[in-house]
């Protein structure tokens, strides 16, 4: 047997392969082998999280940040179902995870049928790969496939399933290297049938989407932008990619419709659609007889009812965009005026409310006091609600990756934990997670992992002791206020309870000193700031619509 080792520690030894730093979870009776191997690793460490939940969004973060996949650790059964939010998370949002759950022994029934779900046929319709490790020898071949399928484009999650009996087989497999793997350059004939169209436009626009933030595409889209002068707006998830100070940036679509930035796109009669993942909400719907619609990504474009492109330029998306702007010649033709006009107003129309420092504190104002708080590298992670809106629209991003956001599971309970994984991997930059109290309230445990990691991170809980945006829905629909309001616990005591710092806001003047003085101390600080959403109605479901389409 000295040529063998234990399953669990090839398992391992597989993931140290693979590059994996850190594995996030909570683990189980069913994990105790794999928890013993994992002790005797050199290279990976274990992150204890208090829910499955903040484990999957952390390792999610990771996915995000870095490209590489997230790890994270559950045991069978109810560890499991507490993973799923996380890993549609990850699968939707394109991050690379990989979902290890332990399970009873699957030779020999030792328990009955004690907490036993097919974890395996749960995770599959949310993964990209689901599979039981049913043999040790087989554990090389699937850890590499699972990390291959998880970082391929688009990237998302796979999940090992991981049993008992078979952590302790022994066998003499070993890992298998990583393949060196790139992908595809667009077809050249398709670049040129791109710029053919853009160069025979009136109005070209640029819309970048989720698909686009990855390395090299901003600096690629900088230089196609400088080139040609062609404005350009994005979606949530597409924001950073290319810096939002620049002059040609029209916005971003946060809104469903009738924002300024959608009278813009409405302006072009030819949008490159640099990205889009049918996972975020469209920032435009096609007619037949509309512009022209050029699909720009690495996989080719889900066909629906408002997303049929005319032309489909396939392939790594940042040499695409290279081979672009290599090709074309700007024309003289073009004419952007109105879209800039449509951005101006938009500006002009946010300048007074961001300068309204009533208390509780007004959703513009507080966007544009996070903003000045925040160094150019500084990262926000927001959880979900209607305060998502605010700063997808009113936040300039500068750098990729400085917003985190969730467009596309859209789920509550991600904020902390994706800040707290932003404040690991980087130490020195300043990480603000920007929470309702609904959201925060979900993961709100994970303070203690925080306060155990020794982060530096701030909190800042926008507390309206309601579901603000289904309260703002509600009132749009016409709806009597009813059902979406609770109480909340003393925040600052809450976070002092777990060793945190906690600060309770007063007054705008008093917000503006907090955010400085949070961000310059170590340690965890949690912001329990009040805000007034009473205009959330009016102002973006009538306000904007009325404003940009007088225009």
């Amino acid at each position: 047997m000295s040529d063998t080792q234990k399953a669990s520690d090839l398992f391992i030894k597989c993931l140290e392969a693979e590059g994996v730093e850190y594995i996030f979870g909570v683990p189980g009776e069913e994990n105790l082998d794999f928890l013993e191997s994992l002790s005797k690793s050199d290279t990976i460490k274990l992150i204890l999280t208090r829910h499955e939940q903040g484990a999957g969004f952390m390792a999610a973060t990771y996915g995000r940040h870095t490209g590489k996949t997230g790890v994270f650790l559950a045991t069978l059964g109810p560890g499991a179902t507490n993973m799923v939010t996380a890993v549609a998370y990850s699968q939707l949002g394109g991050m690379p995870t990989l979902a290890i759950t332990g399970q009873k022994p699957i030779k020999k029934s030792k328990q009955g049928r004690f907490q036993i779900l097919d974890v395996v046929a749960m995770m599959g319709p949310i993964t990209k790969y689901a599979h039981q490790l049913a043999s040790a020898d087989n554990i090389p071949s699937r850890v590499r496939e699972a990390i291959r399928l998880a970082e391929e484009e688009k990237p998302g999650a796979v999940h090992l399933e991981f049993p008992e009996d078979i952590a302790e087989e022994h066998t003499a497999s070993q890992p298998i290297p990583a393949s060196l793997a790139r992908r595809p350059s667009a077809e050249e004939k398709a670049v040129r049938q791109a710029v053919l169209a853009i160069e025979g436009a009136k109005a070209p626009i640029l819309v970048i989407g989720a698909g686009a933030n990855r390395k090299m595409t901003g600096r690629m889209l900088r230089q196609l932008i400088d080139k040609t002068g062609i404005p350009f707006v994005t979606t949530q998830m597409g924001k950073g990619v290319v810096d939002e100070r620049h002059p040609l940036f029209l916005g971003c679509a946060a809104l469903s419709a009738g924002d300024f930035v959608h009278r813009a796109i409405q302006d072009a009669d030819c949008i490159v659609n640099i990205g889009h993942d049918v996972i975020e909400k469209p920032p435009f719907f096609m007619q037949a007889g509309g512009p022209t619609v050029i699909h720009l990504s690495t996989r080719t474009a889900e066909v629906d009812p408002v997303y049929f492109p005319q032309i489909e330029v396939i392939g790594d998306i940042a040499n695409a965009i290279w081979q672009i702007k290599e090709d074309i010649v700007p024309q003289g033709r073009w004419d952007f005026r109105r879209m800039l006009e449509y951005r101006a107003a938009e500006v002009a129309h946010t300048a007074p409310l961001a300068a309204d420092t009533r208390f509780p504190i007004f959703p513009p104002h507080l966007v544009q006091q996070v903003r000045e708080a925040m160094p150019e590298d500084g990262i926000i992670c927001l959880d979900n609600g209607v305060y998502k809106i605010w700063f997808a629209r009113g936040y300039s991003a500068y750098l990729p990756n400085t917003v985190l956001l969730d467009n596309a599971l859209a789920t509550m309970g991600a904020g902390l934990p994706s800040a707290m994984m932003s404040s690991m991997l980087y130490p020195d930059r300043k990480v603000m997670a920007i929470c309702g109290d609904g959201g925060f309230m979900m993961n709100s445990q994970e303070m203690e992992t925080a306060v155990r990691l020794g982060l530096n991170l701030t909190v800042l809980i926008l507390r309206d002791d309601a579901y603000g945006m289904i309260r703002w829905k509600q009132a749009n629909m016409g709806f009597a206020d009813f059902g979406l309001t609770y109480g909340n616990p003393d925040f600052v005591k809450y976070a002092e309870s777990y060793g945190a710092i906690g600060h309770r806001v007063t007054s705008s003047e008093h917000l503006t000193d907090l955010l400085a003085h949070c961000l310059s101390t170590p340690g965890v600080h949690l912001i329990d700031c009040p805000v007034d959403y009473t205009e959330n109605d009016q102002i973006l479901n009538h306000d904007i619509k009325r404003l940009s389409k007088e225009l």
